[in-house]
């Protein structure tokens, strides 16, 4: 889920606005089947919106500290990462959101020499592990 708005709009109204807005956009969706959401870190961190994920299945996309440190080192629109210290930011988050994410129902830890190819295809079938079978079968037409 991306920000509707640019850096300046988060800077300006703030992370708690932010996090409404994302909470409100996600309260929206939950309730649509065969539909993939790509969150954002942060949105584990209220408990309704973990209410909203758990509508269908939880992936976490586990990425090591330094290989997120590395993609990101060039990337200016993060806005909580714009401090003194952006490295000891990106660390404190992680440490904070792990536990968190450790309750995804699928855990895949994406290695720095993998394609998105690669991780596309270990989610898919870590996935077929977890999914019930009839979830995949369409529903019968009338």
């Amino acid at each position: 889920m991306g920000w509707a708005g640019d850096r300046g709009d988060f800077a300006q109204s703030g992370e708690a606005h932010f996090r409404q807005i994302e909470s409100q956009v996600l309260s929206e969706v939950a309730a649509y089947t065969q539909l993939v959401v790509a969150t954002g870190g942060g949105i584990i961190l209220s408990r309704q919106n973990w209410s909203y994920l758990q509508h269908g299945l939880v992936v976490w996309l586990d990425v090591p500290l330094e290989q997120l440190w590395q993609r990101l080192q060039t990337d200016q629109s993060r806005p909580l990462l714009q401090a003194e210290n952006p490295q000891k930011v990106l660390e404190d988050l992680l440490r904070q959101r792990q536990p968190l994410y450790r309750q995804a129902d699928v855990h895949i830890l994406v290695k720095a020499e993998q394609s998105v190819e690669a991780v596309s295809q270990l989610v898919l079938q870590e996935v077929a592990k977890v999914i019930r079978p009839e979830a995949l079968m369409p529903e019968p037409e009338d």
